[in-house]
């Protein structure tokens, strides 16, 4: 069976820059450690003036274009994740399309184009959908594009606002690549869910606590329904975890869920027991309060745990690094994590081909979606092409007034001119609107 999965990745963040220790904390009178150590975040990343969607999906496809020797012909469909569209009929992948027909020769005109739309989950279901393409032998020998791009803004003031960020990822989905084969075994976890929405609005409405709620337990469902397929699930099993990643701080609540998932009725149980006693049973309490009051009071023990810390110090950790200094991407954030969980073994000159990572997708509404996946031998030249750290020291520091313009700019009921903070040089850029009101792209040599 020909293996199928992500050949290249290219990251593509926005130019400007949040500080949110040094400038949003001093303005909303808050301690920093409330966002760099509660929360998990320093940072996060926002468009200039003359940047969206649009132009940030279309400069990491670019790139990913350039770096693997592709034209036109080459590319057989081309998926947009996103839920930041402005255009309620005409997909992304067609204006993204547009926008690298400017610098290559040929066309895309017969490759198969979409937006996919299901809150963050989307990218994911995006690489499922070529991944099918692909493995169905309707693919022509051709390959598929990827990108998941959007612009995570919340209403001004929103307890939301503090996780806002704007950056794509593009993802080259091919036969035998280079990067990471993809399982053919998936768990879902999936219900009605009113945690996270926008009906007919840019800002989301969204309940945060329950909101969190609802990401554990479909993040508890797709694990159990995924070991339903792939067997259980072992801690040596996976080097590294990758989650959708609203904010790290969230990750560090399904993390620790997952552990004790993992651990129940295994050797390192056992070990634990010793020290903060058995995981409770719900069979051994009369009620579910009494049963929950037990598995907080345990979760709270696990945390502390030597051999918990070390394992999400190795595993989870470092799929965060990135996601800490950029926010939320919304459909690109799982996609942020893998990233950075390759570029950390990279960093750490580790050996990584043949080893398996375990991704956990999710969006509301809801939706979580875990499957494996096994790392290639030329992982590391992939990771190695990538320019992460550049793009993030690169951006422009922005004051919290220049955040106000900015924030004002890319709402969509405000029409606000902004001057740009930084130069565009080699990448596309939004050139105002067309004749029937319609965005309009060019590139800027």
């Amino acid at each position: 069976m020909t293996s199928v999965g992500i050949d290249a990745v290219e990251l593509w963040t926005g130019n400007l820059k949040l500080d949110l220790a040094e400038t949003f904390a001093v303005e909303k009178g808050k301690d920093p450690a409330y966002f760099t150590e509660g929360l998990g975040l320093r940072a996060s990343s926002f468009p200039d003036s003359y940047e969206d969607i649009v132009t940030m999906g279309a400069n990491a496809a670019k790139r990913l274009m350039d770096r693997k020797g592709l034209e036109p012909e080459d590319i057989g469909r081309i998926d947009v994740a996103t839920e930041s569209s402005f255009d309620n009929s005409k997909p992304l992948s067609t204006y993204i399309a547009g926008c690298l027909e400017q610098v290559y020769d040929g066309d895309f005109h017969h490759a198969n184009k979409g937006e996919r739309k299901f809150a963050c989950i989307a990218g994911t279901q995006s690489v499922d959908d070529a991944y099918n393409w692909i493995r169905a032998g309707r693919n022509r020998g051709r390959k598929a594009i990827v990108v998941a791009t959007d612009t995570a803004l919340y209403e001004r003031d929103d307890s939301g606002e503090a996780t806002q960020g704007a950056g794509a990822v593009a993802l080259l989905i091919d036969e035998d690549p280079d990067l990471v084969e993809l399982s053919t075994e998936q768990g879902y976890g999936s219900a009605d869910e009113t945690d996270f929405l926008k009906p007919q609005q840019q800002f989301p409405s969204v309940d945060g606590k329950r909101s969190v709620q609802v990401y554990l337990a479909r993040m508890r469902e797709a694990l159990e329904d995924y070991e339903s397929v792939a067997g259980d699930v072992r801690l040596a099993d996976f080097a590294y975890a990758p989650y959708h990643t609203p904010y790290p701080g969230m990750v560090r609540k399904a993390a620790a869920l997952a552990y004790r998932h993992v651990t129940r009725d295994t050797e390192v149980e056992d070990e634990l027991a010793e020290t903060i006693g058995r995981q409770p049973r719900r069979e051994t309490f009369d009620d579910d309060s009494a049963y929950q009051d037990a598995v907080r009071e345990y979760m709270d023990a696990l945390k502390d745990t030597d051999q918990y810390k070390s394992w999400y110090a190795a595993t989870v950790e470092p799929t965060l690094s990135i996601s800490r200094d950029v926010g939320n991407w919304y459909t690109a954030s799982v996609h942020v994590a893998r990233i950075a969980a390759l570029k950390d073994a990279y960093d750490d000159d580790r050996d990584l081909a043949g080893e398996n990572l375990l991704v956990a997708s999710y969006g509301s509404g809801a939706q979580a979606e875990i499957h494996g996946e096994t790392v290639q031998d030329g992982w590391r030249e992939e990771v190695a092409a990538l320019n992460v750290d550049e793009q993030l020291e690169s951006r422009y520091d922005l004051s919290w007034s220049e955040y106000e313009e900015v924030h004002d700019r890319h709402n969509h009921e405000k029409d606000t001119e902004l001057e740009e903070f930084t130069a565009p040089s080699g990448e596309f850029v939004f050139d105002g609107w067309g004749r029937m009101g319609e965005r309009k792209y060019t590139y800027v040599e």
